[in-house]
């Protein structure tokens, strides 16, 4: 990583609200970032909004807006809900920005220079909700498009194509070169498939007039999937005011995407980027659906779950911790409320909350609230920390980022396994064992204050509080931290209620 990591998110279409869907890739992302961060690397993590297209030019029209109300609108309301959930990102991209439009325009310039576009007629299967050409081939029965199940309809154009097919053989030598370059393994296999079959694709739209116009031909604009692609190339190069980062960030070190645009990401954007002259980004994961009663979170079937609720009601961190936990990273996962509250009692309030709570009430009780000196008798819980410690950085190396939580969690669990063996209150009637007592509490304050530093990414609000109330307070807690002793002679504070309070009703 040479000290530095790049990560993006897809950038969000804004043709309706963000949902749970829209929070997932970015919750997940932000995890990884913030381990980074941990990592003292030096991070930058992208996201923002996708804002030109047919689809958004209807959607405006529907409401009565101009395509540009409509984009700052919609737009807005994501930066709102990306600050109710805290992340961290260090730039917010939109596709309308000035600055991106002229990069774009500048790119293809280049490629056009080049002799990889040219000029030519096209007839596809268009789906205005994906704002993508289907061959019939790929379509559900009755022409219908084979994510949305819409109607898709025959569009003919002449356009400006992309010579994607020149680039077949430079893909699958990258694929073969970098077999982690997409991730899961067998997402890798599915863009080596696309690729064999690949063709030249249009990039251009004769009929749209709400898209960044083709510098060269202004009576056409980008299509909207090139113009979107471009952003994690764009953003670097003014994402800080007079400063140019791209040579200091690119490439991306990964990129975070749902695997409906796997085709997009894999094939279509590393072939765009080896045409300019630039490199691919290092990694490509692709995670699954968050799906509802079966079914994929989608605007177009109607099936979405809003997270403010949640938020609202159980905390970010709750969401954050949810979403980590029970959706395995990489795979489709369900979205239900009787899995969120099951996982929020039992786990946050019932393990983690309630084991902050106790160990701070007992140094309080029986050393007046300082973590008392270290005795020196406790290398098998020393060790276990260690391992944790490396095992979660060693499965978040490969951004898995359902096991890192299970990793920690076994340490969570340890410590209260730890508080009933050990049994502190029976301790401290007998004077004779004070230096027994010292060890549990000095080890459970340990225990605690490691676990929350590893929780850190997944739940930054919930483990600065647990930090704080065992006297360790960080802004930034970096594993390096991470060291036995930090805790002896602080003065614990206890916390204001419940880290997690329990909840007995359905969300």
């Amino acid at each position: 990583m040479n000290g530095r990591f790049y990560i993006t998110t897809p950038i969000y279409y804004v043709n309706a609200e963000p949902h749970v869907g829209h929070a997932y890739s970015t919750i997940m992302s932000d995890i990884l970032a913030r381990h980074h961060r941990q990592l003292g690397d030096e991070t930058f993590f992208l996201t923002g909004t996708d804002e030109h297209g047919d689809k958004i030019a209807r959607a405006a029209a529907e409401l009565g807006r101009t395509p540009k109300e409509h984009t700052d609108q919609i737009s807005a309301r994501f930066r709102a809900m990306w600050s109710l959930f805290g992340l961290s990102n260090d730039f917010f991209i939109r596709t309308t920005d000035p600055e991106h439009i002229a990069e774009v325009q500048r790119i293809l310039v280049r490629l056009h220079d080049k002799g990889d576009i040219y000029k030519g007629s096209y007839g596809g299967w268009y789906c205005t909700s994906c704002e993508a050409f289907y061959n019939e081939g790929d379509l559900r029965e009755g022409n219908l498009c084979p994510e949305h199940g819409r109607p898709v309809e025959w569009v003919e154009e002449e356009n400006w194509f992309f010579r994607l097919s020149a680039y077949r053989d430079k893909l699958l030598a990258l694929f073969d070169a970098n077999p982690t370059f997409v991730r899961p393994a067998h997402r890798l296999n599915e863009a080596r498939r696309i690729v064999e079959q690949v063709e030249d694709i249009s990039i251009s739209r004769a009929n749209v007039t709400w898209g960044v116009p083709v510098p060269w031909d202004t009576s056409h604009v980008v299509y909207v999937w090139v113009d979107a692609l471009l952003n994690y190339v764009t953003a670097p190069t003014y994402a800080r005011p007079g400063e140019d980062l791209t040579e200091r960030l690119w490439p991306a070190d990964v990129q975070i995407l749902a695997k409906d645009i796997l085709k997009f990401h894999a094939v279509i954007w590393p072939a765009l980027l080896m045409a300019a002259d630039m490199e691919p980004p290092r990694s490509l994961f692709i995670h699954g659906y968050v799906l509802k009663g079966g079914e994929r979170l989608s605007k177009t079937t109607g099936n979405l779950v809003d997270p403010v609720p949640y938020v609202e009601r159980y905390g970010i961190d709750a969401l954050r911790w949810y979403l980590a936990r029970e959706i395995r990273f990489g795979e489709d996962g369900a979205f239900t409320d009787e899995g969120f509250i099951q996982r929020y009692n039992s786990e946050l309030a019932n393990e983690f909350g309630n084991l902050v709570n106790r160990v701070v009430s007992m140094i309080g009780r029986y050393r007046d609230g300082v973590v008392p000196a270290d005795p020196g008798g406790d290398q098998e819980l020393r060790t276990l920390i260690t391992e944790r410690v490396a095992a979660v950085t060693a499965v978040l190396a490969n951004y898995d980022v359902t096991n890192a939580a299970e990793e920690v969690w076994k340490l969570v669990r340890r410590l209260n396994q730890l508080v009933e063996e050990r049994a502190p209150w029976t301790l401290a009637k007998d004077p004779a064992k004070a230096g027994e007592l010292d060890q549990v509490l000095v080890s459970l304050a340990e225990g605690v204050r490691a676990a929350a530093i590893m929780l850190w990414p997944f739940m930054p609000g919930s483990a600065a509080k647990a930090l704080v109330a065992i006297g360790t307070p960080s802004d930034l807690p970096l594993l390096a931290d991470i060291t036995w002793g930090a805790t002896v002679g602080t003065t614990v504070v206890p916390t204001d209620g419940p880290l997690f309070p329990r909840v007995e009703e359905t969300a």
